[in-house]
């Protein structure tokens, strides 16, 4: 069931109903929920990015001699 909604300039389509039917309220909360998501990402980024990263000093086995170790154990 259409129903034709007219104004001082005739019928409106549907996208301008919808625009001034817009909830302003709703429009604010989607902006805040928007923004307070973006924020924690940001800090979960500038978390991680701080965090120290320990790397081994000694006894460090290169993938290298590993492979190169295995393939002289195999052809034996």
């Amino acid at each position: 069931m259409k129903q034709n909604t007219l104004s001082a300039e005739g019928f409106e389509s549907t996208y301008a109903l919808l625009v001034r039917s817009e909830e302003k309220d709703r429009s604010m909360f989607e902006g805040v929920a928007y923004l307070v998501f973006t924020l924690t990402a940001v800090f979960s980024i500038w978390q991680m990015v701080q965090q120290p990263i320990s790397l081994p000093k000694g006894n460090v086995i290169h993938t290298t001699s590993v492979a190169h170790s295995t393939d002289t154990a195999q052809r034996s």
